[in-house]
């Protein structure tokens, strides 16, 4: 009786089950896309050969199976499966647990707890865990889909391995598709574009393709859908994107990288990557008029003018017509000549100006206001460039008690090129006048 009611996806005694609960693997080696960590090789493999687990913290992607890796180490090592969300739990919650499952211990037999989306608890209720890890009375088991180094107790990570999830790829979604297939007994009514249109839909996600399968068999097609039919009918994936965490700081990462190496369709790719996860367009526009000083700088002037005028283009349009301003810009800075000599200068003059102190100017170039400090020598023998018949003094501008010291080194690229041989030239007229 029991498999008739596998078979339409129901429970003896409850409502229907969703596709992808009932395509939930029966053991780890039906685990799609995880070897690495499942493996006989893997650290999870080697636990489960050596009947031996600790606690652990699963990070990956929504979809990839933390839940269902949680559920069967239970069933592999004969653990009670306990299982709670740090959404919907607070310390009142966490104290049950930990006393059911001190009394379990005391009966010999040992608790799995799995914390689903654990990065939610705040540091006192990620604390509480300490001692119950630490004396065995619970092995924990975590999920979470942000960076555990920023989210997560440094107490807690000591205590714990960290294993990472991979995203799943089309290959492994394209498997989970064969296996709703086999489990339905009925092939998808997709054209073979559609299909990886579905995949790419899904963006790594298992469970949602799995839900997004589901959809498509309720649409009972009389004929293949397309890919535009497949456009119209579900739902695409959002995109995977926090902008207060580490996504947000990947992608700008990547986004200022591809344009520090000169490719500007990376760099396209990665704003409009930002801009689909709903980050603020000014935020990226910021990021853009530093990259124009920090990389580009004297290289080529214009970067500048070009990322600030971006800006107020965008503040004048909004969006989406201002983005396409942002891109302009993207587009400017990833094509530009590179030099960071000036970002590189005025960290080497602010070193020198720690070092040195208080050290006054040197007296021809001090301010004279008043009769007194003319009288006092201020500003004496200072020579006006302007009037000189190369318009260039060399006179000494650092203090007198410090030796001239070279900050900027312009680079053989876009304007720094013809800035050096100017540099050059001031350079040689300077020694002979000092000879």
């Amino acid at each position: 009786m029991s498999n008739l009611f596998e078979a339409a996806g129901m429970d003896e005694g409850a409502g229907p089950r969703p596709l992808a609960d009932r395509l939930r693997p029966k053991s780890l080696k039906d685990v799609i896309g995880q070897d690495h960590i499942l493996g006989p090789e893997g650290p999870v493999g080697r636990m489960l050969a050596a009947k031996r687990l600790s606690s652990l913290i699963l990070w990956g992607p929504p979809g990839t199976g933390k839940t269902t890796i949680a559920r069967l180490l239970s069933q592999g090592l004969n653990l009670h499966f306990e299982q709670l969300s740090a959404i919907f739990s607070g310390v009142a919650e966490l104290r049950k647990v930990f006393d059911m499952a001190r009394a379990r211990r005391a009966q010999g037999k040992s608790t799995l707890l799995f914390v689903d989306e654990i990065h939610r608890f705040n540091r006192a209720q990620q604390d509480s865990f300490l001692p119950v890890m630490e004396d065995g009375t619970v092995i924990l088991v975590g999920a979470t889909t942000e960076n555990p180094s920023f989210e997560l107790n440094a107490a807690v990570l000591s205590r714990a391995q960290v294993l990472v999830l991979n995203r799943l790829t089309a290959d492994h979604l394209e498997q989970l598709l064969q296996r709703a297939e086999n489990h339905t007994g009925d092939k998808l009514p997709l054209e073979p574009d559609a299909r990886d249109a579905l995949k790419a839909m899904a963006d790594g996600d298992g469970r949602f393709i799995l839900n997004l399968v589901e959809e498509i068999y309720a649409l009972k097609a009389i004929k293949p859908l397309s890919t535009a039919d497949l456009a119209r009918t579900v739902l695409k994936r959002a995109p995977i994107y926090d902008k207060g965490r580490e996504g947000h700081y990947n992608l700008i990462s990547a986004l200022h990288k591809s344009v520090r190496g000169s490719d500007p369709d990376a760099a396209l790719y990665w704003l409009a990557r930002m801009l689909a996860g709903g980050e603020d367009p000014l935020y990226i526009a910021r990021r853009v008029v530093r990259m124009a000083v920090e990389d580009i700088g004297l290289a080529d002037p214009n970067a500048l003018v070009q990322t600030l005028a971006a800006k107020e283009a965008f503040d004048f349009m909004g969006s989406p017509e201002g983005e396409l301003a942002i891109a302009q810009a993207v587009l400017y800075v990833a094509i530009a000549p590179k030099s960071n000599a000036a970002y590189t200068a005025f960290g080497g003059a602010k070193e020198a100006a720690g070092r040195t102190g208080s050290l006054s100017p040197p007296m021809h170039i001090l301010n004279a206001p008043t009769r007194l400090m003319k009288d006092l020598g201020y500003g004496k023998g200072y020579v006006y460039d302007p009037d000189t018949p190369q318009g260039f003094s060399g006179q000494n501008y650092f203090p007198d008690d410090m030796p001239r010291e070279q900050y900027y080194h312009p680079t053989d690229y876009g304007l720094e090129e013809k800035i050096k041989t100017r540099l050059d030239h001031w350079a040689q007229l300077r020694a002979k006048k000092q000879k």
